[in-house]
């Protein structure tokens, strides 16, 4: 892979894990421009960037959670982003070999289809009911938890989204859209820990990063510093309280575009 190949990646993971249209779904579409092929294996690595995003711009928050576990016995919170968390955990860890196929994770339908169908919701998402309000991540009702948690699932599907899953239900659940960014942030922490974790146990996995060793560490420090850039923004942008519709219409229309192009080129 090219040095530019690799940036081009990083700075789309970077971007797209966490402003809400989409990592997997735009990871693929690139690489089916570089190689008319989409690399897994790659896309699981340059994770570990936004990984590293996250526990930074995250650390004061994260440390207040293990104070509350370890000190004041308090374990609302980390209940919560546990049962948030399981679903997609479990169902990723069971059906890793076929989410990584090609025919799946490669179907640029798949990615167009899933992608165009939640910016629907996106722009709609503003005239669903919603429940009770929640003001407190650590208030939020267990079930309410466990439901996020079961929507992230579909994020495992390429083109719909973990952060875009995550918020569209945070909101519906009763959080502000400020709140659910942060808490769908936090809930993904364990689900990029274990995929880490998984990818480094595996001999083989092991062997294909030190064998993509320098590209694969330029696309982790370009993913890094735009995943920054990427939570600032977004939690910024939703914090003026304004909507996903934005973020929606974009994917309508890349949707679409995407969609025409292999359609007609069929």
């Amino acid at each position: 892979m090219s040095i530019i190949e690799s940036v081009l990646l990083g700075l789309t993971q970077g971007l797209t894990e966490f402003i809400p249209v989409s990592s997997s779904g735009h990871l693929g579409i690139l690489q089916h421009l570089f190689s008319g092929a989409s690399d897994h294996l790659f896309l699981e690595f340059i994770n570990i960037g936004t990984l590293l995003a996250l526990l930074i711009f995250f650390r004061h928050k994260i440390w207040h959670i293990l104070k509350d576990i370890f000190i004041k016995k308090r374990y609302a919170l980390a209940i919560n982003l546990i049962l948030t968390s399981i679903p997609a955990g479990l169902v990723g860890f069971l059906l890793a070999d076929f989410i990584g196929s090609s025919q799946f994770f490669g179907s640029l339908y798949t990615v167009t289809i899933s992608m165009g169908l939640v910016g629907i919701v996106m722009i709609i998402l503003d005239k669903l009911p919603t429940m009770k309000s929640v003001k407190k991540m650590e208030k939020l009702p267990k079930r309410r938890a466990l439901t996020i948690g079961l929507a992230q699932v579909f994020a495992l599907i390429p083109g719909v989204s973990r952060s875009g899953s995550t918020i569209i239900t945070g909101k519906l659940m009763g959080f502000s859209s400020a709140l659910a960014a942060e808490y769908s942030f936090l809930a993904s922490i364990p689900i990029m820990l274990g995929v880490t974790l998984k990818m480094f146990i595996k001999s083989a996995d092991r062997a294909y990063f030190f064998e993509n060793f320098s590209t694969l560490v330029l696309s982790n420090l370009v993913a890094f510093i735009f995943g920054i850039l990427a939570i600032k923004i977004l939690l910024k942008y939703l914090a003026k309280k304004n909507s996903l519709k934005t973020f929606g219409w974009y994917r309508v229309l890349l949707s679409s575009t995407i969609l025409i192009a292999v359609l007609t080129a069929v």
